[in-house]
Formats: C-alpha cells, sequence, structure tokens
C-alpha cells in the first residue's frame, strides 16, 4: 500500500469513496491536508494524469482510503477518514506523527458503529469520548489522542 499527497485528479475517485460531489472533495484537496492509501501495485510516481481512465485520474479500484485533516490552536482536527481497515490505520497514523512533532492533541470524528475507523483509533491509542457533533442529521463519535 502506497500513501501519498492527493491530488486534484483524485477528486472523482475520493467522491466514489465518500459518496460526495466530485466538486466537494476537489475542494477537500485545496483546503485540507489529503493524504490517499493506494493499492501498492502501482508506481507511485508515474503520472495520473495521463492513466487514461474514465476519472480523469486516479480510479476508485485503486484507491483503498483517504483521509483529510487540518491543524488549529492545540489539535489536529481528522475531518474525514474512509476506507479498508488497513488504510484507515495507516492514513491515521499520518496526522498523529505530525501532531506527535508539534505536541498536539489529534480528533476523530466517525460514524457510530464504524468499525475500521474505530480500531484504527484503537490500535493508535485513542480514547473513546462520548458523542460527537451531528452532521447531516447522523450522530458522531469522538475519538482524542493527547499529547505524550
Amino acid at each position: 500500500m502506497n500513501v501519498r499527497d492527493a491530488l486534484e485528479a483524485d477528486a472523482d475517485a475520493l467522491a466514489a469513496i465518500a459518496d460526495s460531489p466530485t466538486d466537494v472533495m476537489r475542494n477537500l484537496v485545496h483546503d485540507r491536508t489529503v493524504r490517499v492509501a493506494e493499492d501498492g501495485s502501482h508506481d507511485p510516481n508515474a503520472d495520473v494524469s495521463s492513466s487514461g481512465s474514465q476519472y480523469g485520474g486516479s480510479d476508485p479500484e485503486d484507491l483503498l482510503g483517504f483521509i483529510s485533516f487540518d491543524a488549529r490552536e492545540n489539535t489536529v482536527h481528522v475531518t474525514q477518514l474512509d476506507g479498508t481497515g488497513e488504510a484507515c490505520r495507516q492514513l491515521l497514523a499520518e496526522p498523529v506523527r505530525f501532531a506527535e512533532r508539534e505536541s498536539m492533541a489529534v480528533e476523530v470524528l466517525a460514524p457510530p458503529e464504524n468499525e475500521s475507523i474505530e480500531a484504527a483509533a484503537d490500535e493508535l491509542g485513542f480514547t473513546r469520548e462520548g458523542r460527537g457533533p451531528r452532521f447531516d442529521g447522523s450522530q458522531t463519535v469522538r475519538f482524542r489522542l493527547e499529547p505524550s
């Protein structure tokens, strides 16, 4: 599995994973730190814009997951995380490493009973902090990792 920075060319593939409009995902790539996990059988140095796929960039079949996050005040906020269990674990480790270097906490909001995110958070030492805010009428669960 390769983890890399997301590109604008990934917007269609991200939209397919997140079940969101492509333009929303394109804005996400521009506004936040976004990393993607892709199938390791592909050349990570290949030019995605020349792939010729119907998506005009990366193919949703090649992406195993993605994460977006930003840092404000003393906390790194994971704004979106989705993908396979292993992809979620590797991707969530990205903002954790950043937060450790900066002595910041990390907070993740996840849909209830999302086993991939919950397992990744548990493995990386997060504690479940109870309910988070509602998004589009759906409840979230808050996970938090305090700085060491």
